[in-house]
């Protein structure tokens, strides 16, 4: 199991205390540092069952500079949004844990995070 988190971010500390209390094995990504490429969010994204568009923190600074909320949300621009994820993570919803049956879940709830370790 693996948990993309930004360590400033509380909801990325609650779910690292929740792995933790459960005795998880997990290893831990900085996506900030070591930022997924387009095919590891594609890749995220196919295991979540969700679009780029899902999964981007639209409130952020960057999102608002890009105009990302006046981006089309359809198949044709879906590579536009993954390559705005590369080059701002920022923008990515976190923490996204990946669960060892090759599914992956944003972990904002407990309850998330409880479903990440049930897999």
């Amino acid at each position: 199991m693996e948990i993309w988190i930004n360590p400033a971010c509380s909801k990325c500390r609650s779910a690292i205390s929740l792995l933790d209390a459960q005795g998880a094995d997990y290893t831990v990504r900085r996506y900030l540092e070591d930022v997924p490429s387009a095919d590891e969010i594609r890749e995220v994204l196919t295991r979540l069952g969700l679009e780029p568009w899902d999964i981007t923190r639209t409130q952020e600074a960057a999102a608002k500079e890009l105009g990302l909320k006046d981006w089309a949300r359809d198949g044709a621009s879906r590579d536009r949004w993954i390559t705005a994820l590369t080059e701002h993570p920022k923008l990515i919803q976190r923490p996204i844990i990946t669960a060892d049956d090759g599914t992956a879940v944003v972990g904002r709830t407990d309850e998330a995070v409880r479903d990440a370790l049930s897999r």
